[in-house]
């Protein structure tokens, strides 16, 4: 059986996260991703000194992609990219908004030369406004769109990042859905499209359905609106635990599990919107019915009132949950310049089209030659783009 994206051919001018795994995702979807670095390649491979091609944040980003270096301030260099485009399907960037226009390599130009491409712009705030132009990072985008507001110190009201790159991966698995959405009107139509994709779009967008709620009814606005000060962790005798209670039948279940049955009919905790208002001081009054506990004790009580709930666990132990290998999540592959290493496999389950496990990823130019080869150069103009520093290829 053929990958979903058999045959598609992908350009991948990124750098950084966000573009690297939206190209990784189709990678891992069955397209022929072609990584274009400069000459001194994608500044992530360089975070582990055991290993300077290979830092672990770079494979997981371009695992299963093929490398070509090419310097695009020389015109021999320019003039590949341009066999790449017009043989692609798919060109994703993320350089600042206007770069690729005064490289000569704008959607409008590109386009005029192949009316079939999806051209994928990725930024940090979109093209224009007083933003544009500036450098920006996922922190940069967490602050902006009040997700370190969420995050915020109950008693200070300090605000706190998310300890993941949150905003980077989400704008990813967007961009990729986004891409693939546009292949498929591809079919219909015959044409390719533009596509902009901005972290900012994205993390709002994310954000909405429960973080901004209080600010969805505009007759409603308020400039503040502060979160409740408990994080959803309860502490038990030897752990913590977290759980969640939606419907009247799950706040009953857990005051079973707690041995305080008389909350099920305490009026403040009486209806999902009671439990709402009063969210603070019925977090304070669990998190003292369940001090008492273990974790094993009350998850099991949990568990035989149907609450839904789970040890916390670090990440770690999380490798070794029974639930985690059922699934096979967690996989291993050679990579060289490495040795073993593991790797999330792809999420998506496909029943007829399957996602590749995952596979290595590329040295720098390390597939400049093969490449270069399948465009149409010959042998010995190949080995002269080499020699002229034009390609960078592995030895």
């Amino acid at each position: 059986m053929t990958a979903a994206l058999e045959g598609i051919k992908v350009v991948d001018l990124c750098s950084v996260v966000s573009g690297p795994v939206a190209m990784a995702t189709l990678a891992d979807q069955g397209a022929d991703v072609i990584k274009v670095e400069g000459l001194t390649g994608d500044v992530t491979r360089g975070a582990r000194p055991e290993s300077p091609e290979f830092a672990p944040g770079f494979v997981a980003c371009n695992r299963g992609k093929r490398s070509i270096a090419l310097d695009l301030k020389n015109a021999d260099g320019q003039a590949i990219l341009w066999r790449l485009l017009e043989r692609a399907d798919v060109v994703a960037q993320n350089y600042r908004p206007g770069v690729m226009d005064r490289l000569g390599f704008g959607y409008e130009t590109v386009a005029a030369r192949n009316p079939g491409i999806v051209f994928l712009s990725i930024s940090g705030v979109g093209p224009v406004g007083p933003y544009a132009k500036k450098r920006v990072y996922d922190p940069t985008i967490q602050s902006l769109t009040g997700f370190t507001d969420i995050q915020a110190d109950p008693i200070t009201r300090r605000p706190k990042m998310v300890r993941t790159l949150v905003a980077d991966k989400t704008t990813a698995i967007y961009a990729a859905q986004a891409v693939t959405a546009a292949l498929f009107a591809r079919t219909r139509t015959g044409r390719g499209q533009h596509l902009q994709v901005s972290m900012l779009d994205v993390m709002m967008s994310f954000l909405w359905p429960e973080g901004m709620a209080p600010f969805a009814v505009v007759a409603e606005d308020r400039r503040d609106a502060p979160n409740t000060p408990h994080d959803m962790i309860f502490e038990t005798s030897d752990g913590y635990v977290t759980f969640g209670t939606v419907s009247d039948k799950e706040w009953a279940g857990l005051c079973k599990a707690l041995k305080r049955p008389e909350l099920i009919a305490d009026e403040r905790f009486a209806t999902g919107a009671q439990r709402s208002a009063n969210r603070q001081v019925r977090m304070e009054t669990v998190e003292a019915a369940i001090a008492g506990f273990s974790s094993d004790e009350i998850i099991a009580r949990l568990e035989a009132n149907d609450v839904p709930c789970m040890k916390v666990k670090t990440r770690r132990e999380a490798l070794d949950d029974p639930q985690v290998i059922a699934n096979e999540i967690v996989v291993e592959m050679d990579q060289p310049g490495v040795g073993r290493m593991r790797q999330a496999r792809p999420a998506a389950l496909f029943g007829d089209t399957p996602s590749r496990r995952p596979r290595p990823a590329p040295g720098l130019g390390q597939h400049s030659r093969e490449i270069l080869t399948e465009l149409g150069f010959e042998n010995t103009e190949v080995a002269a783009f080499i020699d002229r520093g034009v390609v960078g290829a592995a030895s």
